[in-house]
């Protein structure tokens, strides 16, 4: 089996699905692809089923029953891949919101000996199209606030496009991890920081979705500001 594996979740992703496999596919550097489908209503699993036909080796898919979080989506598509011999893990979104081709960067920086590399939107200033003034702030000013409270400096701590080396996801008790929304991708760099891994940020230009809904809500907000809190509360009581 390949070096490394792209975990992708989805939930209604038919606008998207097909176009960011071959995506994936089509670069230099030989991928596998995992779907986590949420059970989506759209027939997004039908059409990856669809299109093992033509990837047979290297697209994969694990469906779910229902819509559980982007955590714990992530968390069975870890578990999958630690099953297997993969080196690398990677996590990206369905929607083009990370482009594909920035997948050859994450995997070069760990390659070269980073072990969690980060697709970073902030790393070289501010590298986002298409978003509203007022959801840069927010994304931008929350991995200040996130820094400030754990200690870490990062630039972009709530990216969802980041590569693991094996030994990061063996290393972390995936049983432990709390939270399903942005706070996932907090806590998942701050559990990665508090073992003492190298983290290394690769600048990428992030481009919101142009097809389909996006899943952001109040409560995955409202998760990530008072997450970080508890998560600073846990490792100070030594709960984490």
């Amino acid at each position: 089996m390949g070096k490394g594996v792209v975990i992708i979740p989805t939930y209604n992703e038919i606008e998207n699905i097909e176009s960011i496999i071959k995506a994936v596919f089509s670069l230099a550097t030989p991928f596998h692809v995992l779907i986590v489908d949420d059970n989506s209503p759209d027939g997004t699993a039908a059409k990856v089923k669809e299109l093992q036909n033509d990837y047979p080796q290297q697209l994969h898919l694990e469906q779910r029953e229902k819509k559980a979080g982007l955590g714990t989506a992530y968390v069975h598509g870890f578990r999958w891949a630690l099953e297997r011999d993969f080196e690398y893990i990677f996590e990206m979104d369905a929607d083009f919101s990370h482009n594909p081709a920035d997948l050859e960067k994450l995997y070069q920086a760990c390659s070269e000996g980073a072990d969690m590399s980060i697709g970073s939107r902030y790393v070289t200033g501010v590298n986002v199209v298409n978003w509203p003034l007022s959801r840069v702030l927010l994304s931008y000013f929350a991995s200040i606030y996130v820094n400030l409270i754990t200690g870490m400096k990062i630039h972009d701590t709530t990216a969802g496009f980041v590569c693991y080396k094996r030994k990061v996801l063996e290393t972390i008790n995936l049983d432990r991890i709390t939270f399903i929304g942005y706070a996932f991708q907090i806590e998942m760099k701050y559990r990665t920081f508090l073992k003492q891994f190298k983290i290394v940020e690769v600048p990428i230009i992030f481009t919101d979705r142009t097809k389909g809904q996006s899943k952001m809500s109040n409560a995955i907000i409202k998760e990530a500001i008072f997450g970080v809190i508890s998560l600073r509360f846990r490792k100070m009581f030594n709960r984490l």
